[in-house]
């Protein structure tokens, strides 16, 4: 009854915001409620595991979110982004840049914290959205997702990836190997195969993104461009004029640092981490609060610095309007991830493997598969997903005719499976793209569906050459 509760919960939650357009934070407390209380944590527990959730998630993320809301809008307000947009689009061209970002996200900027490199990277992909055409923000909202999940659980230093190697006995090396490969190629392929369905009609405009004149800015006014706006528009050079400027604007590769430079301190201190390497001081500059509030120090100084007190101000302000928006709704998110948790639905599928060594290695990577994405899709969260897919594996991992490192690689392509509404990521990519909660399930649900596939497809390849 556990798992039917969980999928009705779910379903309620889904159909709430889109059947009658219940605010989200609403339909988020209101599946939260019946779960617990259907499950039997019974009404006190249940509101305490929900204040909990709340809490726990915002202790997780709510810094980074705050902290990286207030640089992409400091980014965007010096012009930073659009300029980065410029050149790639020149060099790369529109048909280019969206496999460009896919794979610079899943094989350059793998992140430990994947809400880190949402905040950072969202600004970017909605500035180039309208030079791209009818699809440009779908088609960069895919790309978005397919590289930062997909590099989360494939590639080193992604959490997901170190805790499955880490728990499954798979050294590093072998894990940085296939997933230095298969990563990159699925979020490529995924990407691709997104684009095409995009061509036959599957994004709708008018229901899937939200009108410009009602979007809460999210350190970006990138749409306020009109939708056919070319790519070979004349970019803005370091001494052209620009709105709220007192002085000639940066070079790009400066404007970039307080991106660049937490993404390289969050990288080194995984690694450094993974590696046994104890150190306080790259674990103090490793930490991801730190190392977004470096940026955050980085990109305000900067902007101090070219920009007029007014235009600084007033970039400070949009970034606060808009964490407070995201900061409910995650916090509700996670509430909704807690109750879940607490019906201990991992229990139920841990039997699913129990007494059989006799299963063909197809098959086996199909269940490791189907376990993972079952969890991750009454959790919530890719993490615990996969951590805890790889705790019910590992006891049996002997008696199963598969090597452990294809094992691993089955559980980062399961736990990937259609990350939705009980997800924080989900509610933080809404807002930060610009989209309704239809089309969040259509540029984030289903591409990460469609991303679990192909990397199972791959996987399963990889098991006939290990």
């Amino acid at each position: 009854m556990t798992a039917l509760h969980t999928a009705i919960a779910i379903l309620v939650v889904v159909l709430l915001i889109l059947v009658p357009k219940v605010e989200p934070v609403i339909a988020l407390v209101i599946g939260s409620l019946y779960l617990g209380i259907a499950t039997g944590l019974g009404f006190e527990g249940t509101i305490d595991t929900i204040v909990d959730g709340f809490g726990d998630i915002m202790a997780e993320v709510g810094l980074l979110i705050g902290f990286g809301v207030l640089l992409g809008s400091l980014l965007n307000s010096m012009g930073a982004l659009q300029k980065l947009v410029e050149k790639l689009m020149r060099v790369l061209g529109p048909g280019k840049l969206p496999y460009a970002l896919a794979g610079a996200l899943s094989a350059v900027f793998p992140s430990i914290y994947v809400d880190v490199q949402l905040v950072l990277a969202a600004p970017l992909a909605k500035s180039a959205a309208p030079r791209m055409g009818r699809y440009g923000l779908p088609m960069m909202g895919g790309a978005l997702s397919a590289g930062i999940l997909v590099g989360y659980v494939f590639v080193v230093p992604g959490l997901g990836t170190l805790a499955v190697a880490g728990l499954l006995h798979v050294p590093l090396s072998t894990m940085l190997v296939y997933g230095f490969v298969l990563g990159p190629l699925a979020a490529l392929l995924t990407t691709f195969l997104y684009g095409r369905l995009l061509r036959l009609g599957l994004w709708n405009a008018d229901t899937d993104e939200v009108p410009v004149n009602e979007e809460v800015p999210v350190g970006g006014d990138a749409r306020d461009k009109p939708a056919d706006v070319t790519a070979t528009a004349p970019a803005a050079g370091p001494e052209d004029e620009h709105p709220g400027a007192r002085r000639p604007l940066p070079p790009l590769y400066l404007s970039l640092l307080p991106i660049v430079v937490p993404l390289l301190l969050i990288a080194t201190g995984a690694i450094a981490d993974a590696a046994g390497v104890e150190s306080d001081l790259l674990a103090f500059l490793g930490n991801p609060a730190f190392a977004l509030f470096a940026g955050l120090v980085g990109a305000y100084a900067l902007a101090k610095r070219v920009l007029t007190g007014e235009r600084v101000d007033q970039a400070v302000t949009e970034g606060f309007h808009s964490t407070g928006q995201i900061l409910l709704v995650t916090g509700v998110g996670g509430s909704l991830g807690a109750v879940i948790g607490k019906t201990g639905l991992d229990k139920v599928l841990s039997g699913i493997f129990s007494a059989d060594a006799g299963m063909s290695t197809v098959v086996t990577i199909l269940l490791v598969w189907l376990v993972a994405a079952l969890l991750h899709l009454a959790i919530g969260s890719i993490g615990v997903a996969a951590i805890a897919a790889a705790g019910i594996i590992a006891p049996i991992m002997g008696d199963l005719a598969v090597p452990p490192a294809v094992l691993a690689l089955a559980i980062g392509s399961g736990s990937l499976f259609a990350l939705q509404v009980n997800s924080n990521f989900f509610w933080m990519f809404q807002p930060l793209l610009g989209v309704t909660t239809r089309g969040a399930l259509k540029a984030l649900t289903f591409v990460t569906a469609m991303a679990s596939v192909v990397s199972l497809v791959l996987v399963i390849a990889v098991s006939f050459v290990v």
